[in-house]
C-alpha cells in the first residue's frame, strides 16, 4: 500500500519509505492511501479471538500487502508479550489498562511494534530515530529500540518537566540510547525533531527517522488494543460503547479513529484533555489555534500543537461537523484531576494515574442511558508517583521493572532549545 503526505506536496511514498522515512519531505504526515474495512463475520466472533489474533487481523488489513503473513505475524506476536485487560470500575465503566508493558505505558504497543518494523526494513545502513517526548513515548522507545543492532535513538525530553521515574526510564540505558535534556517544553523538543528531518545537510551526514506518533508504524499499532477491547466488552454482553482517550498529541484517539473506518462497532469517542485544551476549543468553535502548552499533573499530555490534529482533519476532509459527530471533548484542571482520583479511590477501590483520570471523569459527565464506556489507563500511577501519593495520600507501590530502573545512573546531555546547537551536536556523532 502506498502512502500520501497530509500536505499533499511530497512524492508518494512506500511502506518501507515511510516507517524509515517517517516524516514526509514536505512536512506532513504519512497516511495510507486507503483504509481497509474488515469482514462483519471477524466481528460476529471476534469475542472468541485472542489479543493476538485479533491483532494479526488488524495488522494484516494495513501491512499485508508489504509484508509476507508469517513476518508480519511474527512481528505482531514478538510485540504483544502482554495483556491488555478491560477491568470494571463502575457498573458502565471500565479501565482499559495498558501498563502491562515492560516501560508500564501504552506507547509500549507501538514502540515495540515500530522497533521490529524498522529492523525488518533495515538494510544494514545505520538508523538514528529520533523522539520527543513529554513523558512515556521516551521510555517505551528507548527500551524497544534497546540492543537492536544498526539502530541509535536520540530522546530529547523537557528538562523539569517528565516525572523523576519517567526520566529514568530512558536516561539511565546507555548503549544505543542517547538522552538529551531540552532547556524548554515538549513542543520545542517536537519542533527540533521535525527541523532535524528537513535538514538536507543533516539528512545527507545520517539516515534519520522518528518514532513519536507522527510515524505509521508507531500510531496505527495503537489501534490493536481498541478492537480488542470491543472483544472482550461483547464477551460480557456490553453493547454501545464509548471510548474515551487521554488525548495529548493525538496519536492514540487517531489509531481509534482508522479502526472505527474499518468497522469496529464503537459508537463514540471522547478525546480527554487537560488544561491543554486546543483540541476541545476547535471541537466547539472549528477554529485550531496552537499555542504553548503549560505545565500540568498530566504531564504526558502537556502537547499545545498535536501533531496527530492533521491526520485527524485529513481523514475527515475537514469536515469540522463530521469530526464533532464522532469525537466529543472534555478539558479538566489540575483540581479536578485530583479531586476525580480521590473520589475514584474512596468510593470504588481503583487507582487512577493522572491520565486515566481526565478519561474516567469524562465517562462520568458524558455516558449516556444504555452506554457502556471504557477509558484508556495509559500508564501505571507508579510512574507518576510523588503526585498519586500526595494526591491520595497512600504509598503506591513501585512495579520490580520501574524499581530497577531506578537503580541505573542517570546518563544525558544538556542541550539548549536551538536548532543549530542541536544539530551540531548530531552532525558531530
Amino acid at each position: 500500500m502506498n502512502y500520501y503526505s497530509t500536505n499533499g506536496n511530497a512524492p508518494i511514498a512506500s511502506l518501507e519509505k515511510a516507517v524509515v522515512k517517517g516524516l514526509a519531505e514536505d512536512r506532513g504526515l504519512y497516511m495510507p492511501e486507503r483504509i481497509c474495512p474488515l469482514p462483519q463475520d471477524f466481528f460476529d466472533s471476534i469475542e472468541q479471538r485472542s489479543f493476538h489474533e485479533i491483532a494479526c487481523r488488524v495488522a494484516e488489513a494495513f501491512f499485508g500487502e508489504d509484508i509476507p503473513k508469517d513476518d508480519l505475524d511474527r512481528i505482531v506476536c514478538d510485540t504483544l508479550a502482554f495483556d491488555v485487560p478491560a477491568v470494571p470500575v463502575t457498573d458502565n465503566i471500565y479501565s482499559l489498562e495498558l501498563f502491562h508493558g515492560p516501560t508500564l505505558a501504552f506507547k509500549d504497543v507501538g514502540a515495540r511494534f515500530m522497533a521490529r518494523m524498522l529492523r525488518y526494513f533495515n538494510g544494514g545502513e545505520t538508523v538514528n530515530v529520533l523522539v520527543a517526548t513529554s513523558g512515556d513515548t521516551g521510555s517505551a522507545v528507548a527500551n524497544g529500540f534497546l540492543g537492536v543492532e544498526g539502530i541509535h535513538v536520540y530522546v530529547l525530553y523537557p528538562k523539569g518537566k517528565v516525572s523523576p521515574i519517567q526520566e529514568c526510564q530512558f536516561t539511565t540505558l546507555g548503549q544505543n540510547i542517547t538522552a538529551l535534556e531540552v532547556d524548554g517544553v515538549f513542543d520545542d523538543c517536537q519542533a527540533l525533531v521535525k527541523s532535524a528531518f528537513m535538514d538536507a545537510e543533516l539528512n545527507q551526514h545520517m539516515k534519520l527517522t522518528s518514532a513519536n506518533s507522527i510515524n505509521v508504524a508507531r500510531f496505527l499499532p495503537q489501534s490493536f488494543y481498541y478492537f480488542y477491547a470491543y472483544a472482550q466488552l461483547k464477551k460480557l454482553g456490553r453493547t454501545n460503547l464509548v471510548a474515551c482517550v487521554p488525548s495529548g498529541n493525538f496519536g492514540n484517539i487517531c489509531s481509534a479513529l482508522f479502526g472505527k473506518r474499518m468497522g469496529l462497532p464503537i459508537q463514540r469517542f471522547i478525546a480527554a484533555n487537560n488544561a491543554n485544551d486546543i483540541f476541545f476549543r476547535y471541537l466547539q468553535t472549528g477554529h485550531y489555534a496552537p499555542k504553548a502548552s503549560v505545565q500540568t499533573i498530566a504531564n504526558a499530555m502537556d502537547v499545545g500543537d498535536p501533531s496527530n490534529f492533521a491526520r485527524i482533519l485529513d481523514l475527515y476532509g475537514g469536515d469540522h461537523a463530521a469530526i464533532c459527530a464522532d469525537i466529543s471533548g472534555a478539558t479538566y484542571s489540575d483540581e479536578q484531576i485530583a479531586t476525580t482520583m480521590r473520589e475514584c479511590l474512596a468510593e470504588t477501590g481503583y487507582q487512577l494515574d493522572p491520565h486515566g483520570a481526565c478519561g474516567y471523569r469524562a465517562l462520568q459527565e458524558g455516558l449516556c442511558e444504555g452506554e457502556t464506556g471504557f477509558f484508556l489507563e495509559t500508564a501505571h500511577p507508579a510512574k507518576f508517583k510523588q503526585v498519586v501519593d500526595d494526591i491520595c495520600g497512600g504509598d503506591v507501590a513501585i512495579p520490580e521493572r520501574l524499581q530497577a530502573f531506578m537503580k541505573g545512573e542517570k546518563q544525558s546531555v544538556g542541550m539548549a532549545n536551538d536548532f543549530a546547537a542541536f544539530k551540531l551536536f548530531l552532525m558531530s556523532r
